[in-house]
């Protein structure tokens, strides 16, 4: 009987793993659903909390700015700035929490472990701070290089597209995958190591996904953020009218619109009247709180909408990783 090996079939043959493709509708679905956030009643609050917080810190090193305290000034300025990245890093885990489906944390606890990794953030952006920088300064080479006189003109030939490439990818990477996802990375327990592994993996395989993604993230904040602002504005200016015809006293609407807005009002038109002061500063007050929900709004929906894509590339990881194993 002959030995002669066979070739297989295409009957017989093993077959072979397909990579699974990308479902791009339950991705977007997910990403749209993001603006549920807004009924989010925790989240909002730690976000008005630390907004807040970071409002009275700029105003009191605006004050002493204004006095000529300048050491004060740096320091209360920073404690904004501190106040601002870890309300938001609190905010950012209850919203992880909320994306994954697991019962959440409270605000409290949010803001406890907020403080306990958000230095992992900060040392996953300064690692990518350093590699673009490294690549500025090679891009900065190369355009010497090109300077040289004869073989320049020659290099610069090879060096437009390059250069063109590089920087065009290096800035959808910092905008779609950098700056969106380095938060929810770290957000879903990863270290600043994993994280920055994370980051080069979702730019090297991911980086398609994660601008559609984000950009339809984009649109879903920017539509909540001019239906938010339609409805501010358009509740002042019937408040304004209104009670400028209650209450009976002789301004514009504009004065007590000017918080809804983000202004302090600083009347210096002698003609206002005495007794409209009074409710000038406190439409102002009150018109802060407004224009803060109205600020927070947004930013609520970002935040799960960013969890919602991290979450969405990281379960196709998954489900690939399964269909090559079957």
């Amino acid at each position: 009987m002959s030995s002669e090996s066979v070739a297989p079939s295409p009957e017989n043959a093993a077959p072979r793993a397909v990579r699974r493709r990308f479902d791009w509708w339950q991705a977007l679905v997910r990403v749209l659903a993001s603006i549920e956030a807004v009924r989010d009643g925790q989240v909002i609050y730690v976000l008005l909390a630390a907004f807040s917080g970071a409002g009275l810190a700029v105003a009191s090193a605006q004050a002493s700015l204004g006095r000529g305290d300048t050491n004060w000034a740096i320091g209360q300025g920073a404690a904004a700035l501190f106040i601002a990245f870890y309300g938001a890093n609190a905010a950012g885990l209850m919203s992880m929490d909320r994306a994954r489906g697991v019962v959440p944390r409270d605000g409290w606890s949010a803001v406890q472990d907020g403080l306990g990794v958000g230095h992992r953030m900060l040392l996953a952006v300064l690692a990518a701070v350093l590699v673009v920088g490294t690549l500025a300064a090679g891009v900065a080479g190369l355009y010497w290089l090109s300077g040289l006189p004869k073989v320049g003109p020659w290099l610069f030939v090879l060096v437009v597209p390059a250069t063109v490439l590089l920087l065009g990818l290096t800035m959808l990477s910092v905008v779609a995958v950098i700056a969106p996802l380095t938060g929810p990375v770290v957000w879903s327990g990863a270290s600043s190591w994993q994280a920055c592994r994370a980051l080069v993996r979702l730019v090297r395989e991911r980086l398609l996904q994660s601008a559609v993604l984000v950009g339809g993230l984009s649109l879903v904040t920017g539509l909540t953020g001019a239906a938010t602002s339609f409805m501010v504005m358009a509740g002042g200016r019937v408040m304004a009218e209104a009670s400028i015809f209650v209450l009976g006293v002789d301004i514009k609407p504009e004065m007590l619109m000017a918080g809804l807005m983000g202004y302090n009002v600083r009347v210096v038109d002698l003609t206002v009247p005495a007794d409209a002061l009074p409710y000038i500063r406190a439409a102002t007050v009150g018109g802060g709180v407004v224009f803060a929900l109205a600020l927070v709004l947004p930013t609520v929906v970002y935040l799960r909408g960013v969890c919602e894509v991290f979450l969405a590339l990281q379960q196709a990881d998954v489900a690939e990783a399964g269909a090559e194993q079957a």
